[in-house]
């Protein structure tokens, strides 16, 4: 039997993998695809976004509560999950806040993606998705997550570097996150008017200019029919997530209707493939493909 394929998915903070590619996350699980996510800290910082949690209880133990919301999510997607380690650095209120001693976000790169190397490397994936350069949003961890998951993908695959982290392994396709895009947003918010519905959307869309999109969207992944798997994972994040809130507004009927995909940016590649993409894996061959480490 030939080895499947397999997908790592590097993100910040738990609940982040199941706001930004969680369905396609599930699609490939169904398909028969090892799918790994990696949370590069616990979210110990972060704030409770769900009036129905603002709860003393929960917030003296929001690391541990995040964890495990973390882990029903994963298994609402099917799909691995390892942290690795390091603390939330919080998002300042203020540009000129500094950020907590010791944090994510103040890790030397070579320390911040040491862990992730070692990842690669015992997981053997052949794609890596993650944030582009400016983390999607500016937090100061998002954008760390972008630079280790680069150095990652470029050192992972090179026995003169990391050499403690293990065996080396080369992943082919590194992929940036781009679900948040204006072209997504105005077609939801077109179809929601027209429907006659009302959109939350217009605000945001008049300020874009603020959110210049640097990065074309290059691969566009059918999964709508597991959208509904992506709001149940979002929802187990129950401190982070509203489920009166801002997720869930626009119908997901209506979302499977106009805009049935997740979207990427190709942002290294090391097969030929044909641009634009429908699926993550093109250009990956049966002769590249090998068993993962264990």
């Amino acid at each position: 039997m030939s080895a499947p394929l397999r997908l790592m998915a590097v993100h910040a903070h738990p609940d982040d993998e199941s706001s930004k590619g969680a369905a396609t996350m599930a699609r490939y699980v169904a398909e028969g695809v090892d799918v790994l996510v990696c949370t590069l800290t616990g979210g110990e910082r972060g704030s409770i976004l769900n009036p129905k949690m603002d709860r003393p209880d929960i917030l003296e133990n929001i690391g541990e509560v995040r964890r495990l919301e973390m882990e029903r999510a994963r298994e609402i997607l099917g799909v691995g999950q390892r942290f690795m380690g390091f603390v939330d650095s919080g998002l300042p209120e203020d540009e000129n806040e500094p950020l907590p001693e010791g944090c994510f976000a103040l890790q030397p790169l070579e320390i911040a993606a040491a862990p992730l190397v070692a990842a690669v490397r015992s997981f053997r994936p052949h794609v890596i998705l993650t944030y582009d350069d400016d983390g999607g949003y500016p937090h100061p961890d998002h954008i760390m997550t972008n630079r280790v998951s680069v150095e990652a993908f470029e050192a992972a695959g090179d026995p003169d570097r990391y050499p403690e982290a293990g065996e080396p392994w080369q992943p082919l396709k590194l992929y940036y996150q781009m679900g948040f895009t204006r072209e997504r947003f105005e077609a939801l918010h077109e179809a929601m008017n027209t429907r006659g519905m009302g959109s939350p959307y217009a605000d945001w869309i008049s300020r874009w200019e603020d959110r210049p999109e640097k990065w074309p969207v290059t691969t566009r992944v059918p999964c709508g029919e597991y959208f509904e798997l992506r709001d149940q994972a979002l929802l187990a994040h129950a401190t982070q997530v509203d489920p009166d809130g801002f997720w869930f507004v626009c119908p997901r009927e209506l979302q499977e209707e106009i805009w049935p995909t997740e979207d990427y940016h190709l942002a290294r590649s090391l097969v030929d493939t044909t641009l634009p993409e429908t699926d993550l894996f093109a250009g990956i061959h049966a002769a590249e493909i090998s068993p993962a480490c264990h």
